[in-house]
């Protein structure tokens, strides 16, 4: 891998973690005046206008078969409008810190299905990378395990846990399938084209006398935000990112994205950043590091 290509993985990833690391906050904010459907068809309707713009100018928007066609659709069902689309309902009932416990089992349950499945070897510094980063993210929200238990909180967590699992599945899918597409735009835009249409659908299953006036502007704004950042933005580079490193490496990002959650917390929201959460961060950055670590080869 040329020096170029290195620095656009290395890009790929940060944005990756950094933008996905926001949206649990702007998803919050938009759930507070929109119902989840609603936020999640339009952002990804939204996505699906940008991309369609850009492949216009390219001149590069073209139909991709039916083969490929249906490997799209079983992504955009997995990763955008149930993975998604569940993340962003069950974020209208269960708070910050157990959201991001139980998305912090994304890598593990990743990595142990792309072992099951051959795309990569089962290795104990794999694992051991896996298991560190989760255990520093459950040392920042230790005080909110027993939340899980919380029956006010089950449908949150069930919906959460439907999200994690399809995500998890999808990205094990769509690893496996790289090497059968290279226009990553184009299969974006069908992506976001099905989703779209699936999540208005449901929409109107769910909010059928949806009122938009009661919309506030710092929902929309929160909606707008997901759609280009991240949707648009971050979905190309975790894409980019799949056809060049493993599922696991990708999906460890999920740890960064806790770093970044809890910061803009203390940033924004005032919340108190302790002692803990610079010992968990240490073991974020760590299992990160083990995970992803090669040694050089002369």
């Amino acid at each position: 891998m040329s020096k170029i290509s290195d620095y656009k993985l290395l890009f790929c990833l940060f944005v990756v973690a950094i933008v996905w690391g926001t949206t649990y906050l702007g998803i919050r904010v938009a759930v507070e005046t929109m119902p989840p459907w609603y936020i999640t068809s339009s952002r990804q309707g939204l996505a699906a206008l940008i991309v369609l713009v850009f492949l216009l100018y390219k001149k590069e928007l073209a139909w991709i078969g039916w083969a490929n066609f249906k490997i799209q659709f079983i992504a955009s069902i997995l990763m955008i409008v149930v993975a998604n689309g569940f993340t962003t309902i069950a974020e209208q009932s269960i708070p910050s810190g157990l959201t991001s416990i139980l998305s912090a089992l994304t890598p593990l349950v990743v990595f142990l299905g792309s072992a099951a499945v051959g795309l990569q070897k089962p290795n104990i510094k794999g694992f051991l990378g896996v298991i560190i980063g989760f255990l520093g993210v459950v040392f920042i929200f230790r005080d909110g395990l027993g939340d899980i238990l919380d029956p006010n909180y089950k449908v949150g967590v069930l919906f959460l846990s439907m999200a994690i699992l399809a995500w998890s599945i999808g990205t094990i899918f769509t690893k496996g399938n790289t090497h059968k597409s290279s226009n990553i735009e184009l299969n974006l835009f069908y992506q976001f084209s099905i989703a779209a249409v699936v999540q208005y659908v449901l929409a109107l299953l769910f909010s059928p006398n949806v009122d938009v006036y009661s919309w506030s502007m710092r929902s929309i704004l929160a909606t707008l935000y997901l759609s280009v950042f991240g949707s648009v933005i971050a979905f190309f580079c975790y894409h980019y990112a799949l056809k060049r490193v493993t599922a696991t490496q990708v999906s460890i990002l999920n740890y960064i994205n806790t770093i970044i959650a809890v910061f803009l917390g203390w940033l924004l929201l005032d919340e108190v950043i302790k002692l803990d959460f610079l010992i968990a961060t240490i073991l974020i950055i760590f299992g990160v590091f083990i995970t992803n670590y090669k040694k050089n080869r002369s």
